[in-house]
């Protein structure tokens, strides 16, 4: 399996032998899923022993799991997490298009909004939020 290194900036961990900065992505096969706890592992060639991934970290419409047998491409760190050397941050099913990037920008309407705080003026007696409309 090819993988590619990107470079996102992440911390160095003194500790380990080998230390890379950024993430890898690489195509896996889920080994595990525990749909009550909310985790799985994945297989690849390039996370030996599996990636410990969490539910928030598929990329999926609808209920995020990820059954047994499905090939997926994940982009993964090495972490230590429950076990496992590795995690996933990004899981998707290998035959699905991503439906927003990774740097979590959505294109789904669902997800925006807009927020408009008003604050009163005081000095403005039309200002129905003033201390006059109170």
């Amino acid at each position: 399996m090819m993988s590619q290194f990107l470079d996102d900036g992440a911390a160095l961990d003194p500790h380990r032998a080998a230390v890379q900065t950024g993430s890898m992505v690489t195509n896996g096969i889920v080994r595990q899923w525990h749909d009550d706890q909310g985790w799985g592992v994945i297989d690849s060639l390039d996370t030996p022993g599996g990636c410990w991934a969490h539910f928030s970290s598929v990329e999926t419409l609808g209920y995020r799991r990820l059954p047994v047998g499905q090939r997926v491409t994940l982009e993964f760190e090495d972490a230590e997490q429950d076990g496992f050397a590795f995690r996933a941050r990004h899981v998707r099913p290998s035959d699905e298009t991503p439906w927003f990037s990774s740097q979590g920008e959505s294109d789904a309407a669902a997800y925006s909004s807009t927020l408009t705080i008003r604050y009163p003026d005081p000095t403005d007696p039309t200002d129905p939020t003033g201390p006059a409309g109170a």
